[in-house]
């Protein structure tokens, strides 16, 4: 009798769960297809396209103590060449024996090229009301190089490997006075933190999704962001100890994320809430 009455409100439970279910379920889908709407919407007209053309002037321009222009900087296709560049990185680069993404190689070329110091050109990063940053008009001018390729981040090179291997113990890593780790929002399908969905960077197609975009106009900040400050604010955000701009830690998350996104074609750039 008493297994019944337990059968019988087990069932009784999972039927009252299930009507809520139901309409939360269409709610959900409601929201994510007006969420998607709103996106395609301002694809039309994505303001970082003017970024992107005030980088390309920035690119040619001759500045700095040398009066040189970037045309000459190697982003790992050879000398000026852009086109699949950004979907190339990071990647190893012999002459400054070490693993870079394009916002550390693109720092290196203005200070060898045109002979700025690195605290001139990382003064002001990213933007700020009323000063768009150089680096991101840059980054997203390069960028849109790669717009149609497939990402192509093997991590072949031992240094490669041994930054992707890095890349993912921080991702899987708990830290922090909150116990956190990338993984707990982004190692699962289907979590969400109120209406953004959080994609699962674990896999091909998450991971895919996730830095197809970048970088990208985010609507809710009126400016471009690039990868390095969406990871670094990720940190922020998690409480753990907030990185320096160009540091080997983002640049290992970078390269196991674009390790795992390898053969997604690039969309960018993107427009994100």
């Amino acid at each position: 009798m008493k297994q019944s009455m337990l059968t019988w409100a087990v069932s009784a439970a999972a039927a009252v769960m299930a009507g809520f279910a139901a309409p939360v379920l269409a709610q959900d889908s409601k929201v994510a297809d007006e969420i998607a709407k709103y996106r395609e919407a301002l694809n039309d007209g994505n303001p970082a396209d003017l970024l992107e053309v005030k980088g390309e002037g920035l690119w040619s321009q001759k500045r700095g103590p040398k009066n040189a222009s970037l045309e000459q900087c190697d982003l790992g296709q050879g000398p000026g060449k852009l086109e699949g560049a950004y979907a190339a990185l990071p990647k190893y680069f012999k002459d400054t024996n070490k693993v870079m993404d394009v916002e550390s190689r693109l720092v290196h070329c203005m200070v060898t090229l045109q002979g700025f110091t690195q605290a001139e050109v990382t003064k002001q990063w990213f933007s700020k009301p009323g000063a768009e940053s150089d680096i991101e008009a840059l980054v997203t001018f390069i960028g849109a190089k790669s717009n149609g390729m497939k990402i192509n981040v093997p991590a072949m090179h031992p240094e490669e490997a041994k930054m992707a291997k890095m890349g993912e113990y921080i991702f899987y890593r708990r830290s922090g006075p909150q116990d956190f780790s990338c993984s707990i929002c982004h190692g699962q399908e289907g979590k969400r933190i109120r209406l953004q969905e959080l994609g699962n960077l674990t896999t091909k197609e998450g991971a895919g999704f996730a830095m197809k975009t970048w970088p990208s106009y985010r609507v809710s900040q009126g400016a471009v962001w690039t990868m390095q400050r969406r990871l670094i604010d990720c940190m922020r955000q998690a409480r753990w100890p907030e990185p320096n701009y160009l540091a080997d830690s983002i640049i290992a998350l970078e390269t196991f994320l674009q390790k795992t996104a390898t053969g997604t074609v690039m969309e960018t750039p993107g427009i994100k809430r």
